[in-house]
């Protein structure tokens, strides 16, 4: 008896890290949800793959009361956070996907609640202290929003994301601010007597 199997994706072979379709679909979630490397994918995909496991052992073994206070804990910590609705079985835990877990990030929940502008500009914005949950200011993009907690989401301190120039208008305006200070030293002044 080796050891159990586990729940593969179309592109999981092993030891698949050159995989082109590997990279590939990690590449769209990368893209869509703005992680700032792999790692971060690894963490969640390695998150849901235990969750999975956990799952299994426990439809497999037979019914207890502790089996049923584990399962209980499981179903309500899927709950609490957003990613399973509420009533979910166990076997219904099972399908759940990345998808799931970064939709309950931070960083997706200030873009989707229209506080940035991109997944790029949230990610900046609470790097950099100005995303806060109430009143406390929360630093870490990657950090899992609790349904309680989705309400109280707000700013830290004041910004105001539409005054902010675009970088490639801010230097036309520096450029032709510059070349009007050079036009004028350049013309000779006429002095009146």
């Amino acid at each position: 008896m080796g050891a159990p199997k586990r729940n593969r994706r179309k592109y999981d072979k092993p030891r698949d890290m050159w995989s082109t379709a590997r990279i590939e679909v990690d590449s769209k979630f990368i893209k869509e949800f703005g992680l700032k490397n792999e790692k971060e994918l690894w963490k969640i995909q390695t998150e849901l793959s235990k969750l999975r496991g956990n799952v299994r052992l426990l439809l497999s073994a037979p019914e207890s009361e502790n089996i049923n206070k584990i399962s209980d804990s499981i179903l309500s910590k899927l709950v609490k956070y957003g990613i399973a609705a509420p009533g979910v079985s166990l076997e219904k835990a099972l399908d759940l996907d990345e998808t799931a877990f970064l939709e309950r990030r931070l960083q997706s929940l200030v873009f989707r609640k229209g506080l940035a502008k991109s997944m790029a500009q949230s990610r900046q914005l609470i790097t950099h202290g100005f995303i806060a949950i109430s009143g406390r200011k929360i630093d870490k993009p990657g950090y899992r929003v609790s349904v309680s907690e989705e309400d109280k989401l707000g700013y830290y301190r004041p910004i105001n994301l539409e005054a902010a120039p675009k970088h490639e208008e801010s230097r036309s305006d520096l450029n032709n601010e510059a070349k009007e200070a050079v036009a004028s030293e350049e013309s000779p002044a006429v002095v009146s007597e």
